[in-house]
């Protein structure tokens, strides 16, 4: 068995997380996001979160999420990181948002994506920084195959 070409942060909806109408509140959407992201340096790139309590900051210049259908309180979602881009500065991430069934069957329900800047230097002085080389090599085995198939509406991924 071949290993995943995505990251996977696994979490379970909870009742705080939806709206007067039971559905997930979309801005939770971009939390995940950023709690993926989290998860991702702190098993795979735990130097660049070193570097980070440094003067080493990532900051996001671009999030978005295209919504397919409605989750709910407990339904157990697989989010899905993948490296799209890598530039001397910047990197960018797609996100797969997979809702698992209690059977087992798996069903997309959002994407996103998610572009951050590699910086340095005070908040009053940053400037751009190469991506840290732990950073790139952690990002590696999650790269955007070009032949990779895109997956819209509520498709029934694997």
């Amino acid at each position: 068995m071949t290993a995943p070409d995505y990251y996977e942060y696994r979490h379970l909806v909870g009742f705080e997380e939806t709206n007067l109408v039971g559905n997930v509140y979309y801005v939770n959407y971009l939390r995940w996001q950023g709690r993926c992201r989290e998860m991702f340096l702190l098993e795979k790139a735990p130097e660049v979160l070193a570097d980070v309590r440094g003067d080493l900051k990532l900051f996001t210049l671009k999030v978005d999420c295209e919504f397919f259908a409605e989750i709910t309180a407990f339904d157990e979602l697989s989010i899905r990181m993948r490296l799209a881009d890598l530039t001397q500065t910047q990197v960018a991430f797609t996100f797969d948002y997979v809702k698992i069934a209690p059977d087992g069957a798996e069903y997309l329900v959002a994407r996103g994506q998610q572009r951050v800047a590699c910086m340095r230097g005070p908040n009053t002085d940053t400037r751009p920084t190469r991506v840290p080389e732990p950073l790139r090599l952690a990002l590696e085995p999650y790269a955007v195959a070009a032949t990779a198939p895109v997956l819209t509406g509520t498709t029934t991924v694997g």
